[in-house]
């Protein structure tokens, strides 16, 4: 079951009960207003990283990196940062196993403009618009669609979307556990093989941050079963 399938069905049992539900989604997808609502109140987030990175190192990061499905972390992530034009803004979508259709979920990358959920944004579609398979190591990043915001986002250039593979978040995954100690999610760990890539061609006083959005102790048996499976 993906994302969109979850979206489906409480949009769907919230159509048949109006009267006694009320639909609280908790990603920046639907219609009006729920990107917004959900995007507010994500943007904790990139208020806590500016007031946070002002505190202890006396400025505002150069990049900043987020993993994208849905968009919702990304969004709270960034939305506070987008005024701040020396800050660079990077969205990670999952690439999944190839480019192919059906191997990624990467709307924003490999998608064209359609309507899903009620809003207007990026979509993974076929000729004749109907939603297109998605596929990704991550449950969290297996959506068709992005937020609208996103969308407007990717095409004024505030925001370089780009992906990051199911092998490569993997590594990432990894990686953090061995080096830091932290156990990513698999969508986060999107994020931070994108940090990894990026970080190489930096200079040693750069300051990066990655929105870890959410742990990895809900993936570790998937992550150890596609890790054992790439034997």
């Amino acid at each position: 079951r993906t994302l969109k399938d979850a979206t489906n069905e409480a949009m769907r049992d919230w159509m048949g009960s109006v009267d006694t539900t009320h639909y609280c989604l908790g990603s920046v997808v639907g219609p009006h207003p729920f990107p917004t609502i959900v995007r507010d109140f994500q943007s904790v987030i990139g208020r806590e990283t500016i007031d946070q990175c002002r505190a202890t190192i006396g400025r505002l990061p150069d990049v900043v990196v987020a993993c994208v499905g849905g968009g919702s972390n990304a969004a709270g992530m960034f939305h506070p940062l987008a005024e701040h034009a020396e800050v660079r803004l990077i969205g990670v979508e999952a690439g999944g196993r190839s480019d192919s259709d059906g191997d990624h979920a990467a709307p924003l990358t490999y998608g064209q403009p359609g309507v899903l959920h009620g809003s207007l944004s990026y979509v993974l579609q076929d000729a004749f618009g109907q939603t297109a398979g998605v596929h990704s190591c991550s449950a969290g990043l297996d959506y068709p669609g992005v937020g609208p915001e996103h969308a407007s986002w990717r095409d004024t250039g505030r925001v370089r979307y780009t992906t990051v593979t199911d092998d490569e978040a993997l590594d990432a995954f990894q990686l953090l556990g061995r080096l830091e100690g932290i156990i990513p999610a698999l969508e986060s760990s999107h994020a931070v093989a994108e940090a990894v890539r990026l970080a190489a061609d930096m200079p040693d006083d750069a300051v990066l941050v990655v929105n870890l959005s959410g742990r990895g102790d809900k993936d570790v048996q998937e992550a150890a079963r596609l890790i054992e499976h790439r034997r």
